[in-house]
């Protein structure tokens, strides 16, 4: 091993971890104070029902491990002046976190009505899990934290994330034995093999057995110390096991373990850094086996709590007399009279033993990464435009050309090394291969010569097929105050529908926080869309990510979906540029016709929807029918079934909108880019028919503009039908192609009397025809195929 940094060696005294425990204990009575206490917070009067909350809602039974491991990491900090975040990933016992950064005095800076005395002991304690207060779990008002407690799973996939390009910082990670039983925990493991020892930090994960999740054994709790050593091992760890209950023997074999882990990180960074060595180290974790609810109640009603699945949430419910008693003499078990003095602050000696300043876990800047946050270098997007003569004069693959727009982006932040692209192995499919000009892939394992574009500095985060990973990696390195972006198949972003929603729901909650800086947005690019499967087929069709976000709150969540490259082009810039949104682009990959310039494109993106003039012909009359079209395959069936009415039946004015700001659509009172009313009726009119054809399901556009004075909408979408079928075929099936488009238009113009039967007629031929003309040949109909808009 090579030589480690200079760092003072001498080991921990004992009178070192007796100061140590006392903190501790300091830790676990506030831990439990804010499950129970409304008053008396330090048991200076005797003890009464009056002083204990009505209704005790919380969780201890991780909170005593926890504060164990964050007693210990204060030291670790203080000794190698280490930059050093905590994650929390067992999920609740919010308290524990609460606990220490108010010991440590970081509570009180950032909610100074929550002061270091007897007044602020008693907010802090009532405050928890109460009506007006804080959650029970980690959460976006803890300082300190950057995994909200309800994301259980993905603890080292956010430590990853925020350890990429930041060398200097380490990542202790709490993995809940619980919480390592959910699929992404149980694949966050592999992250190691992407880390560069070089150019990135370190995680540290701490992993607790406890033994216990809600009412069930956990499964590495119950499996033999070897096979779970074989296991760590073969993922490429080393563990160091710190297991028992006896507080001194623990805090000094916990000292030694951090010890030992912390030199041999400090000795892999420093051979890679020094020697340019790049060889995959072992990096060193900590297997942390200690009871379930540990320092808690024994027996409560003749029930063990303690190393107890019974130890999980409230030890003690309080719902009989004798109760009372029992809290009393657990609470006084850790002498809070020897902790804190006569004004209720931490006596001095212990406040001693915590870091200062923003070493404190509570105060690092990396956890509140908007103070670290600094804008992109962006070339100008307008420089990448696609040259449009004329509407659909020109194809191109809308991908295609942000490829180029985001591989400059790379060129241009290449000292910085604050941006990076994140996906499950779909760059090259969803044609971004031009970023591959200016990076590569990270890869830190072995490599073949026939591999294509691994390196251990790359800033491509695509050689994990994991959307779970992938997307926690982006959302450790935005809350870490850096820039990103996640690419994935349309159909598959539902796999991280649940991390996407926390993190619109953290977001939410950060707007109401000042102390909170903004972050640079999560922004994510759906592509290998709905709309074309030819060979994939109806396992890759779902466009209900859009529902799913929809339903955030509106003053998180955009979803735009531009129907050509220079729009795309425009709508990523705005998106990259932004801050503290869930952004979500639904883009087109093949080849397809292009409708605005550049200078258009920056005019409709800029107003989210409008009425496209050369695809119309109501001007200065009254419209009958508004055709509107959302999304890029929607669009070009719209324009075909315009020209097809157009030709046949030339007195019916149509006026053509296209949505790219799918928000627009809902009122300006719900959602800030909401069209107020006389802006929707202007545009869709008070009574027109509108034919609306989308992107996705029919009902969300229903659910957007059912407020709308205009009820005569009709919807036209995805309707889950298709399989491997030619792209025109998917249309047909899900009745927005241009036929049935006309048809519809036809149907809901009564005034057009039997004018409109013969093309009625000549629809439902063209459709049999198609049908027929696809079995035979497998591929769509010359006229389909070669349609140009010509009008």
């Amino acid at each position: 091993m090579a030589e480690v940094n200079a760092v003072e060696k001498q080991p921990v005294t004992q009178e070192y971890l007796k100061k140590m425990d006392a903190y501790w204990r300091a830790a676990n009575y506030l831990g439990a104070a804010q499950l129970y206490l409304l008053d008396n917070p330090l048991l200076r009067e005797p003890l009464t029902m009056d002083h204990i909350k009505k209704k005790i809602v919380g969780h201890w039974g991780t909170v005593p491990g926890q504060n164990f491991v964050y007693v210990h990491l204060n030291r670790v900090i203080k000794k190698y002046d280490q930059d050093m975040i905590l994650i929390s990933g067992p999920g609740h016992g919010g308290n524990f976190f609460v606990a220490n950064t108010y010991l440590e005095g970081t509570y009180s800076e950032v909610y100074p009505n929550i002061g270091e005395d007897m007044d602020g002991l008693k907010k802090l304690c009532k405050q928890f899990s109460f009506p007006g207060g804080i959650s029970s779990h980690v959460a976006p008002e803890t300082p300190g934290s950057i995994n909200e407690g309800g994301e259980l799973g993905y603890s080292l996939a956010h430590s990853f994330g925020a350890v990429f390009d930041n060398p200097d910082l380490v990542a202790a990670c709490i993995v809940g034995d619980g919480e390592s039983e959910t699929g992404p925990l149980a694949t966050s493991w592999q992250c190691n093999k992407f880390l560069n020892p070089k150019t990135d930090g370190a995680v540290l994960p701490i992993l607790h057995l406890n033994g216990y999740k809600i009412s069930n054994p956990t499964i590495l709790a119950r499996i033999s110390r070897e096979e779970l050593e074989h296991f760590f091992d073969g993922c490429g760890w080393k563990p160091y096991f710190v297991e028992g209950d006896e507080p001194m023997d623990m805090h000094s074999k916990m000292a030694a373990a951090l010890d030992q882990a912390m030199d041999e990180i400090k000795a892999i960074q420093k051979n890679a850094r020094e020697n340019d060595d790049l060889t995959r180290p072992k990096w060193p974790m900590i297997v942390l086996r200690t009871p379930k609810g540990w320092t808690g109640p024994k027996v409560v009603d003749g029930n063990q709590i303690e190393g107890s699945f019974r130890a999980h949430q409230v030890p003690i419910m309080m719902d009989k007399p004798e109760h009372l008693q029992m809290l009393k003499d657990w609470l006084l078990s850790y002498h809070p009279e020897e902790l804190f003095d006569e004004d209720g602050k931490l006596i001095p000696e212990l406040k001693a033993l915590a870091p200062t300043g923003d070493r404190r876990i509570g105060s690092n800047p990396h956890a509140n990464g908007g103070k670290l946050l600094r804008d992109l270098r962006l070339p100008d997007f307008k420089d990448y435009a696609v040259d449009v003569p004329k509407p659909g004069a020109v194809e191109a693959q809308d991908m295609i050309e942000l490829g180029g727009f985001v591989r400059d982006i790379f060129e241009l932040n290449e000292d910085a090394k604050n941006f990076r692209i994140f996906g499950p192995d779909e760059t090259m499919s969803n044609r971004l291969g031009k970023v591959f000009e200016a990076t590569n892939r990270d890869w830190n394992g072995e490599a073949y010569d026939t591999d294509e574009f691994l390196a251990h500095d790359g800033r491509v985060m695509d050689s994990m097929l994991s959307e779970h990973m992938c997307e926690g990696w982006l959302e450790g390195y935005l809350l870490t105050g850096r820039h990103g972006f996640f690419a994935s198949y349309e159909a598959f972003i539902r796999v991280v529908d649940s991390m996407c929603a926390q993190h619109a729901k953290w977001l939410k909650v950060c707007n109401q926080l000042p102390w909170r800086q903004s972050i640079a947005s999560l922004n994510l690019i759906l592509s290998s869309n709905v709309w074309q499967q030819d060979h994939n087929g109806f396992t890759h069709q779902d466009p209900g990510f859009l529902d799913h976000i929809a339903n955030k709150k509106s003053d998180v969540v955009r979803l735009y979906l531009p129907p050509d490259a220079n729009c795309l082009l425009s709508c990523f810039d705005h998106c990259i540029r932004s801050r503290n949104y869930v952004n979500v682009l639904v883009t087109s990959k093949h080849p397809r016709q292009q409708w605005l310039t550049m200078e258009q494109a920056v005019k409709h993106c800029t107003q989210g929807i409008g009425i496209w003039e050369w695809a119309s012909n109501d001007q200065g009359e009254e419209p009958d029918v508004v055709m509107a079209c959302c999304g890029d395959t929607p669009t070009l069936e719209t324009l075909a079934a315009v020209t097809i009415l157009r030709e046949a039946l030339p007195e019916i004015k149509i006026r053509v909108i296209n949505v790219v700001d799918l928000m627009k659509l809902e009122p300006n009172t719900k959602h800030p880019h909401g069209l107020s009313d006389a802006e929707y009726d202007a545009l869709f009119t008070k009574d027109k028919p509108i034919i609306f054809a989308f992107h996705g399901y029919h009902t969300l556009i229903h659910e957007l503009t059912y407020r709308r004075t205009n009820r005569n909408i009709h919807v036209y979408g995805y309707q889950e039908e298709g399989t491997i079928t030619t792209p025109f075929d998917m249309r047909v099936q899900n009745e927005i192609d241009r036929f049935h488009l006309v048809k519809n238009v036809i149907k809901y113009l009564p005034q057009l009397g039997n004018r409109g039967s013969y093309l009625v007629q000549q629809m439902n031929d063209k459709l049999v025809e198609h049908k027929q003309y696809i079995h035979e040949y497998g591929q769509d109909l010359p006229e389909v195929r070669d349609w140009k808009w010509n009008l």
